[in-house]
This record gives structure tokens, sequence and C-alpha cells, in this order.
């Protein structure tokens, strides 16, 4: 037990497993709607746009997640902007954004002079430096996400199943796209400084595809996605703090393997559910009572109702 409680004792790790676990929460829900949408290269990309809005709001000397927001918000508009030529398709626009707000950002901080202190701390974050202002801001940024995600939860997933029903029961999906890109951009700002924007994508992503191997709804992948980011977040300080590596890296890091257990267990059990059952002959009165009792049908038990069919009532 002292093995397990024993990193608890310092007051930095409290801190990180406190401000770890509201990034992992908000992702979680955050990023459930952005692999149903599959929308996890934008996802990327924006994660990456932050760094020029970093870099200026630094060296204006300007709140670090405003310049964040603010650079995601260009990326996402960038992206809707070159996509209005139909022959440009998105995921192309996105990886033209995806290199020219990355360039950017690094050619900024380099003209800085401080290139190799900023640009780590950006781009791969330091979740032990959290500190009680932080953790102010992500339960803030949690509670608007968790009311958008509640309020807008019908329009989501008639934007995500089909717009044309979700437009004539007038849940406006170009409404919910957008609301969904803000959602997005403040998941991505808030939480880089935890994790960083090159590690903040595995949190958006992996949890919630991880939790969405088993769930049969969209709430159910963000409850479930939330409880493993927060689990991920929790190994990867615990074994951080006993193997010497970098806390924000080794937590993306199990975030990303989650994904790949939960996979390998769901096949494991459709393979073992796929197995006939044999039956072991019987001898005797045994044998005649079976066969003369009457042959049952087990109930079918209803199923779960699957992502797909939500269109049909969002």
């Amino acid at each position: 037990m002292e093995l397990l409680l024993d990193p608890l004792s310092a007051s930095f790790v409290q801190r990180a497993l406190l401000g770890g676990g509201l990034v992992a929460i908000v992702c979680g829900v955050v990023g459930t709607w952005v692999v149903v949408r599959g929308m996890a290269f934008l996802g990327d990309a924006m994660s990456h746009g932050l760094l020029p809005g970093i870099a200026i709001a630094s060296l204006l000397g300007g709140n670090l997640i405003i310049g964040a927001a603010v650079s995601a918000a260009a990326t996402a508009a960038g992206v809707s902007a070159i996509t209005r030529n139909r022959r440009v398709s998105q995921d192309t626009a996105i990886g033209l954004l995806f290199v020219v707000m990355l360039s950017l950002g690094v050619i900024i901080v380099s003209a800085s002079g401080s290139f190799a202190v900023d640009l780590t701390g950006t781009l791969f974050g330091d979740v032990l430096a959290v500190e009680t202002k932080d953790i102010t801001v992500l339960c803030v940024v949690g509670v608007v996400v968790l009311a958008a995600a509640a309020i807008f939860h019908r329009a989501f997933m008639g934007a995500a199943f089909n717009q044309q029903k979700a437009a004539t029961l007038g849940l406006r999906p170009r409404l919910a796209h957008f609301v969904l890109l803000c959602l997005i951009t403040l998941a991505v700002a808030a939480s880089f400084q935890v994790v960083g924007t090159l590690l903040v994508f595995g949190l958006l992503i992996a949890p919630p595809a991880a939790a969405l191997v088993w769930a049969k709804s969209v709430r159910a992948g963000m409850i479930l996605g939330s409880v493993i980011g927060v689990a991920s977040v929790v190994v990867g300080l615990w074994v951080s703090w006993y193997a010497s590596t970098a806390a924000g890296a080794t937590i993306a890091l199990v975030a990303a393997l989650s994904y790949f257990v939960s996979a390998l267990a769901r096949s494991m059990v459709r393979k073992d559910a796929m197995v006939p059952r044999t039956t072991v002959p019987q001898d005797g009165p045994a044998a005649a009572a079976a066969e003369s009792a009457p042959t049952r049908t087990p109930a079918s038990q209803p199923e779960l109702e699957p992502l797909s069919s939500a269109a049909h009532h969002p």
C-alpha cells in the first residue's frame, strides 16, 4: 500500500493528479464527439495550431490560454475558409494549416531567444508544475464543457448521424458544428499547460476511442472515456514517479495504450462468445428425462441502441 500512496505525499503530485484528472474529464467528453464525428485529424491540427498564439502571448506578456484559444480558433477558421473551394478536400486543408501554424509557432519561438526552454515546455507541458490557479481554470472549463455537452446533446447527435433530418427537426446542425469546434478549442487551450500541445491530443482521442469499443451510446462513451482518461493520469503519474520519466509523456503513452488494451480485450470477449458450447452425453434415467423435457427457448435480451440508430431520434 505504501508503494501506491507514497507519490501522494508530495503536494505537487497531488496538484498534478487533480489537474490531470480535470483535463481527462474535459477531453473525455469533447473527445468522444471528436471520435464519433471523425474529426481526429482536425483535433490534431488544432492542438498543434496553439503554438503561434502561445508564442505571441508569451512575448507580449499576455495570458497563454487566451493566446492558445485564439490560435486554435484561427486554425479552425482557416480550415473552413480553405474548404469553401470544392477542389480542396478537408483533410488537405487541415494538413496545410497544420504545417503553417506549427512552423509559424516554431519560427516565433526561435526568434524570441529562448528556443529550447520555451518550445520544450509548450510542446510537452509539465504536469508536475500545475498550480492552484491552473486547477481553478480547469474547473471553470469543465463546468462550461459539461453544460454545453448537455444542452447541445441532441443537436450534436443529429449533426453526427443525419444532418438533413436534424435540420428539419430544427436542431441547427451548423450551429452544433460551430459549438463543437468551440469546445475542442476550449479543451485543447485549457489542457496544453498540463500535458503540452503535442500530448493533449493523446488524452483527446485515445480514452474516448478505448471507451467506444465497449459503449453502446454516446453518453456511455463520455462517461467511460473520462474514467479511462483519469485512470491513465493516475497510472502515468505513478509510473513516472518510480521510473523517473517525463510525467506528461508517460500519461499520454498510457492513454494511447489503453485503446490497444481495450480493443484486444473486446476481441477476446467476442471470440469467447462465438465458441459453441458442448454438451456432455448422459446415460440412464437422466438422459431419458432430458429427452422427454420440453425444449425451452431462452428469452432474447434487448440490445442496447447502437450509435448509428440515433439519427432516427436524436
